[in-house]
């Protein structure tokens, strides 16, 4: 594992309590950030903060009042936020529009899109006070391309690439950097919100034939978040196996 300084700086990863954000978490500490793990999951963000060395807020990440509280408790403990990944996330069920369930659907948007936005918006004025900053956002392929049968999910992936792209030129003209990920899937408990027919769909799009392990999507977003990537920003960077043809 190439090491990637981050020696001093400090993070937080939402959704950091297992898949995706946990890999991520693990790989900042390992590179000597200091992080803060955010996650609904009460229990389980606290049991994985302690196994990783980091610390943890159980935070609900459509709810504003308790993003801010959090991101202010954080910047208490930690001193300030450097980092953001933000990376919970939910799949939502697997059906047409025209059987979607608009509950279902409002669901998906509000942890996958609002959600990302809102711990933005938390963190973006001190990055931007600070004049440093390094946000990633993860989106999918599916916000590339369309799944079919996952079309909540979808268009939030493809609102949080344009959401992205939205705050890069809005903060360009700082050393804040955002940028955000489109990988194909990975073998998370995100699966166990998916069918199995579903799953195989997905697996067949990948030229690789594999899904994408998490260590991978952890080792490209290290980069991004370091100190190192200081031009790019309001990119979309591919982890999708061959998949993407755009």
């Amino acid at each position: 594992m190439n090491r990637v300084d981050l020696e001093g700086r400090t993070a937080v990863v939402t959704g950091g309590a297992q898949g995706i954000g946990e890999a991520v978490a693990r790989r900042l500490i390992a590179s000597g950030a200091a992080v803060s793990l955010w996650d609904r999951d009460a229990a389980l963000v606290a049991e994985t903060a302690a196994r990783l060395g980091g610390q943890h807020q159980a935070v609900d990440v459509t709810d504003w009042p308790a993003v801010e509280a959090a991101a202010r408790a954080t910047e208490a403990s930690l001193g300030r936020i450097d980092i953001l990944v933000a990376a919970a996330g939910i799949s939502g069920p697997n059906t047409t529009v025209a059987d979607y369930p608009p509950e279902a659907w409002r669901g998906v948007m509000e942890v996958n899109v609002q959600g990302v936005f809102l711990c933005c918006k938390a963190v973006i004025p001190g990055m931007a006070a600070r004049n440093y900053g390094r946000i990633v956002n993860v989106a999918s392929v599916a916000g590339k391309e369309g799944n079919p049968n996952a079309a909540a999910y979808s268009a939030s992936k493809a609102a949080v690439i344009a959401l992205t792209k939205s705050l890069g030129k809005e903060t360009a003209d700082r050393d804040i950097a955002v940028n955000c990920i489109t990988p194909a899937a990975a073998k998370t408990r995100i699966f166990e919100q998916m069918t199995e027919a579903h799953i195989a769909y997905m697996l067949s799009k990948i030229p690789r034939g594999r899904f994408v392990g998490v260590d991978e999507i952890a080792a490209m977003v290290a980069w991004l978040v370091s100190e190192e990537n200081s031009f790019t920003t309001g990119a979309v960077f591919d982890l999708s196996g061959g998949r993407a043809t755009y």
